[in-house]
């Protein structure tokens, strides 16, 4: 017999899915990429709870596309066979040794996770920015400085995830481009990897899982989080300073894509279980959203 408490958990649970459904409907078919990295990557748990919600936002109608980073694994290999990580303006100075580690390593991360959403039961497929012409680019340079094989995407040609997507597979995306003059792999930023794909797909929803809760004004002050800003707003914050480290590039990246046609673009701590869930399939959401349209 359930006893009163354990019939108020069920209960709560039902209301709980009985208030996800127009949620659902809304997104219903809609093209969802989801950047995942940071720390999230490294603990087993995190990573499996990710891919979980991932599995489920497919299984219940959604079209999701993963762009993976690897940093900072990238970073414990190149330490292991003895080379030293060199940064330039937060990006990594990329030579021949060290694209074939990065190469290697998102490799390794990119099957990983396709393993894990078949062991979910939904296919998926893995592959790079050198896939079918996937994602096209040219050498980056960083303050007018040479940092190697670092690729800035010039071109970014869907037809491998729309491939995908319409025979039901979860397309896993590795960062790794091919140069448009030389045919040569370079490494790209997995954030302006997830920004040039949503773009090109004409996603409904870019999300950045990331390390920290999202956007605060000050970021020593956890009240000062926004919860949601227009695009217009996002660019008053970099225009005044209000924003800068890893937070800069990323909020660009947004307001590009946003630009060029994504919806709607969320920073979420990825470190938290089921933001994902929390995200998509309630009214308050967390993080930080950024809308194309002013609020009011």
């Amino acid at each position: 017999m359930v006893n009163n408490d354990s019939m108020e958990m069920i209960l709560a649970k039902a209301q709980t899915l009985s208030e996800a459904l127009p949620y659902i409907q809304k997104f219903n078919s809609k093209k969802i990429v989801v950047k995942y990295g940071g720390s999230a990557m490294l603990d087993d748990n995190l990573k499996y709870n990710v891919i979980r919600d991932v599995a489920l936002l497919k299984l219940i109608g959604l079209s999701p596309i993963i762009v993976h980073g690897g940093g900072k694994e990238i970073s414990s290999w190149l330490k292991r066979v003895g080379k030293e990580t060199e940064f330039i303006n937060g990006l990594r100075v990329t030579d021949a040794e060290t694209l074939d580690v990065a190469e290697m390593v998102l490799s390794k991360v990119n099957k990983s996770l396709v393993a894990m959403m078949q062991q979910l039961g939904v296919k998926a497929v893995g592959l790079s920015g050198k896939d079918a012409g996937l994602l096209k680019v040219k050498k980056k340079l960083s303050g007018g400085k040479d940092i190697g094989y670092v690729g800035e995407v010039v071109e970014a040609d869907s037809s491998i995830i729309d491939t995908l997507i319409e025979n039901d597979f979860v397309p896993v995306i590795a960062p790794i481009g091919l140069g448009i003059e030389d045919y040569h792999g370079y490494n790209i930023n997995a954030d302006d990897a997830a920004c040039a794909i949503a773009t090109a797909i004409d996603a409904e929803k870019l999300v950045f899982l990331t390390d920290i809760e999202g956007v605060f004004v000050d970021p020593m002050d956890k009240s000062t989080l926004i919860s949601e800003m227009d695009i217009n707003e996002a660019q008053e914050l970099i225009d005044n300073g209000v924003v800068g480290g890893g937070m800069l590039p990323k909020l660009s990246n947004c307001i590009e894509a946003m630009k060029n046609g994504v919806s709607r673009v969320h920073m979420l701590d990825g470190r938290m279980e089921h933001c994902l869930l929390l995200e998509f399939f309630t009214e308050k959401g967390i993080g930080t959203a950024i809308l194309k349209e002013p609020l009011f």
